[in-house]
């Protein structure tokens, strides 16, 4: 199942769809990662493969997410501060999850496909910028698939794998304070209605678009030159500003984790968009200069809602002799499940994906149809896919 000319088995249509899903980081965010790059594609190949409704892939979606996010309660600490991507991490566990409920496999066999999956857990922040980072995307999605299969046909693993001392919660743990003991809340509490997801409005690390909200703002609210603009000063959280580490990129898959790219593409195109993002562009010596003109600064106080994040992102523009130009305090970022995407803001970006990947579909078929998926009788019949 591939969009497309080309066809694969369930688990490698996972891997790959997985991984492209991830490929220009203009996905969602949610649970300290990227869920729906890993649960839709692992979701899409199973649900083909076994001929499920489109009720039958929301209600697999929402088993995976609530099984990712039930272990992201669990921790206090923020798993980048020890290098864990937790997109890899907690993405293998959750495609499981949503692959054992498309299969409605037994409450034993679903316990044992998300153990297997948790051993197939991985992803280093150390590769974010290079195309390891979507790997682990389209590896996690693979996970998912292959583990509940085993699981259906007996395979099995340890039916304590996360919480055990030995397990995935204390091994992926940054300070050893993982819950490992408190009552499930998944299946009462439910973090997909209350948290949400942030689909991206730009296709750049999440941690830009607070800064990259404001400064179109500044730039919307009145002309600035940036030949004129001899400092751009951001203020960010000690974690956005650790996951952002590119501060002089070189090639657009670079350019993604740098704040300093983001101000200068906003400066000089006027946007952020896909046609920023290539090697091209990021080397033109006007961006290569602005980007030096780019100040980040930590801003130690947390967001109390919001772990990880800064009470707001700032971002101030100086002229000569230090004359403020524009300053702006951005706290909620558009996108989010506050300020969300409409429908005609997602129909342009799943269109820009599409012509990206030249895929072979129909776009705005596909994209009716993914909005209205709970219609679907069978996913096969979603335009774009043929039978595996």
């Amino acid at each position: 199942m591939l969009f497309g000319a080309g066809r694969a088995s369930a688990p490698e249509a996972a891997w790959i769809n997985g991984t492209a899903a991830h490929a220009l980081d203009f996905d969602d965010v949610g649970q300290r990662g990227h869920p729906s790059t890993v649960l839709v594609p692992a979701i899409l190949a199973e649900a083909e493969a076994i001929g499920a409704s489109g009720e039958a892939m929301i209600v697999a979606y929402a088993a995976g997410y609530e099984t990712w996010a039930e272990l992201v309660r669990r921790e206090p600490d923020q798993h980048h501060n020890k290098g864990w991507h937790p997109t890899g991490i907690f993405g293998a566990i959750g495609a499981a999850a949503a692959c054992a409920s498309l299969r409605r496999l037994d409450a034993t066999q679903a316990a044992h496909a998300i153990a297997l999956a948790a051993s197939q857990s991985a992803g280093l922040m150390s590769n974010f910028g290079t195309m390891t980072k979507p790997f682990h995307a389209g590896r996690s999605a693979h996970a998912g698939v292959v583990s509940a299969r085993l699981a259906e046909k007996g395979f099995t693993a340890s039916l304590d794998a996360l919480e055990h001392p030995q397990g995935f919660l204390s091994a992926v743990s940054p300070a050893g304070k993982a819950d490992r003991e408190s009552a499930i809340e998944a299946g009462s509490v439910w973090k997909l209605a209350r948290d949400g997801l942030s689909v991206k409005k730009y296709p750049l690390c999440f941690c830009t678009h607070r800064a990259l909200d404001g400064m179109l703002d500044l730039l919307r609210a009145g002309q600035l030159d940036a030949a004129k603009v001899c400092r751009v000063t951001v203020s960010t959280s000690p974690r956005y500003a650790t996951i952002l580490r590119n501060h002089a990129p070189q090639t657009g898959l670079e350019a993604k984790f740098s704040m300093e790219f983001a101000m200068a593409s906003a400066l000089i195109a006027g946007r952020a968009g896909l046609p920023e993002l290539t090697d091209g562009f990021v080397r033109q010596p006007e961006v290569q200069d602005l980007m030096r003109r780019v100040v980040v600064k930590v801003d130690e106080r947390e967001d109390p809602a919001v772990p990880g994040h800064a009470v707001y992102d700032e971002v101030t523009l100086e002229g000569e002799g230090g004359k403020i130009l524009g300053r702006v305090q951005v706290k909620q970022v558009r996108g989010s499940p506050d300020l969300p995407l409409g429908r005609e803001e997602l129909w342009a970006k799943f269109e820009s994906c599409v012509q990206a990947g030249t895929a072979k579909v129909k776009a705005r078929e596909l994209f009716d149809a993914l909005m209205s998926l709970e219609d679907l009788t069978q996913a096969r019949n979603l335009p774009g896919l043929g039978n595996v």
